[in-house]
């Protein structure tokens, strides 16, 4: 399988008065060509600074990249000027913001939008654009003779149509859906992540899937990342992460799930979320691991590839780690 995007030990920090904010740390991660990355954790784990990085939209200043490696297509995004960045994003990496609202421009109409995207990268005129818009808005099912409406004039799920129509504009190797529907309701929810699904497999685009939702990754993905703290915790296929996870973290996030069937309460991770602003020696997620070991307190651990898939925690170093032993 052809790996379209490898980070390696990414590591991102924001300066800020109270002090420095280490927002990623070590991250690691890769996505294989047409396949759908979902990468999961509470909020404030790092995911949308990760996903800026990949585009390189962190804003210098306060943030910055540190250190890691960012490769797409075997070229290293960290090295590039930012007119180098400028014709791939777009063109080869899209993003899906989390608010179509505040990412649309609200005083131009949609057609013109996305027009203007097709036009830049394809070097098409603007008839030629705009037929590729109408089609485009058939495509996330919103009829092409709106294409002269402003922002205002949809509602949220049509807006958040409208940039997933604008990130496939120039049918683009790799498409980053940052919490694509925590802004919508229940019943558009489902129908967004239907159509991401069918777009990424007509299109045979790779997605980075950034949710908090483990039922939108049940739909869409096939690898998994967790992410907490920053740093990448537990990174399988869906089945292994699902079936058999592996990291404490990851399983408290799945006791954190309500089940329609069955009497199973849910159960909250104990403990404070982590404080970017202090210093946790040994493992960030000790505080609030239900198993944590002396070894935690004092070691961060460096991560082990252990049952078919990566996972940053000391208990699965150990030799002869059972399911319960590891995830319960």
């Amino acid at each position: 399988m052809e790996r379209l995007l490898e980070i390696n030990e990414l590591s991102v920090e924001y300066a800020t008065y109270e002090g420095v904010v280490h927002a990623v740390r070590n991250a690691s991660f890769g996505v294989d060509a047409a396949k759908c990355v979902g990468l999961v954790g509470e909020s404030g784990a790092g995911k949308t600074t990760t996903a800026l990085s990949i585009m390189r939209l962190i804003q210098e200043p306060p943030g910055r990249i540190t250190g890691g490696t960012i490769r797409f297509k075997g070229h290293n995004l960290c090295l590039l000027s930012q007119k180098e960045m400028e014709s791939i994003r777009g063109n080869n990496i899209s993003m899906i913001f989390q608010d179509p609202m505040t990412s649309l421009n609200p005083v131009l109409t949609i057609g013109l939008q996305i027009a203007e995207v097709i036009m830049v990268h394809q070097k098409l005129d603007k008839k030629a654009a705009f037929r590729e818009t109408q089609a485009l808005l058939e495509k996330v099912q919103i009829p092409a003779n709106r294409y002269k409406e402003y922002p205002h004039e949809f509602s949220g799920g049509m807006r958040q149509r409208v940039g997933i129509a604008m990130a496939l504009a120039c049918n683009p190797s790799l498409i980053i859906a940052d919490e694509p529907t925590s802004a919508l309701d229940v019943t558009i929810q489902a129908q967004i992540v239907e159509l991401l699904r069918e777009l990424q497999r007509e299109f045979s685009t790779a997605m980075i899937m950034i949710t908090h939702d483990l039922g939108v990754v049940a739909e869409t993905c096939d690898y998994v990342a967790v992410m907490y703290a920053g740093e990448i915790v537990e990174e399988g296929t869906l089945e292994q992460i699902f079936e058999e996870p592996l990291h404490p973290y990851t399983s408290g996030l799945f006791k954190c799930v309500p089940r329609i069937k069955g009497n199973d309460k849910i159960q909250p991770i104990g403990g404070q979320l982590y404080n970017p602003f202090s210093k946790v020696s040994g493992c960030t997620f000790h505080p609030r691991c239900p198993h944590k070991m002396p070894l935690c307190e004092k070691n961060s651990p460096a991560g082990v590839f252990v049952k078919g898939r990566n996972v940053r925690c000391h208990l699965a170093e150990m030799p002869g780690v059972t399911k319960r032993e590891a995830a319960v």
